[in-house]
């Protein structure tokens, strides 16, 4: 799998309306790809966080008074990772995901890029983590926890003995079901 095929497989039209829904919080995240053999760009979470503590996951964040979920995707990867990536250089949308105890919808947003510039984390970010897309999807497996399929079908992937689970494993499988067809 090359990036031309990734970009055709996973580019579609963005939709920007902010649903009016009290029952979840709302975010967004950015799933960054990039490279001749794709790399997929995510982060580990430091253990002190309140929320998602010590877990892989994508750049994003909450929803936070910007104009729509793609700004609040591209602001908070750059304040994350100091990546700055352009309205024009977004792909494609993925479906909506709900976290399973925090109760967030989050709106993931995907780019792919030829390469990165060097990355700087913030304090939000514990580790960059750079993970061959193709090995990685190779390794999904249903989630044994059964107290994780409450809301629907769990996944999970595995990197270097870690374990990526709900949300973002849910929005990385949506990434494996174009490239696999």
């Amino acid at each position: 799998m090359n990036l031309f095929e990734l970009k055709s497989r996973l580019t579609n039209t963005l939709n920007f309306e902010i649903p009016i829904n009290g029952k979840f919080r709302l975010a967004s995240v950015l799933v960054v790809i990039y490279g001749d053999d794709p790399i997929l760009l995510m982060t580990k979470k430091p253990k002190h966080l309140k929320l998602h503590a010590g877990e892989i996951s994508f750049p994003g964040g909450k929803f936070d008074n910007d104009s729509d979920f793609l700004e609040t995707a591209l602001r908070e990867t750059r304040e994350e990772l100091g990546l700055t990536i352009s309205r024009e250089q977004v792909n494609g949308q993925l479906d909506s995901v709900i976290t399973l105890n925090s109760g967030f919808m989050i709106f993931p947003f995907v780019t792919i890029l030829d390469k990165l510039p060097p990355l700087l984390a913030n304090d939000e970010v514990e580790e960059i983590l750079h993970i061959p897309l193709e090995a990685f999807l190779k390794t999904m497996a249903k989630d044994p926890d059964p107290t994780h399929n409450k809301i629907q079908e769990m996944f999970t992937f595995e990197y270097q003995n870690q374990i990526v689970w709900g949300a973002s494993a849910r929005i990385i499988k949506q990434i494996q079901n174009p490239i696999k067809s």
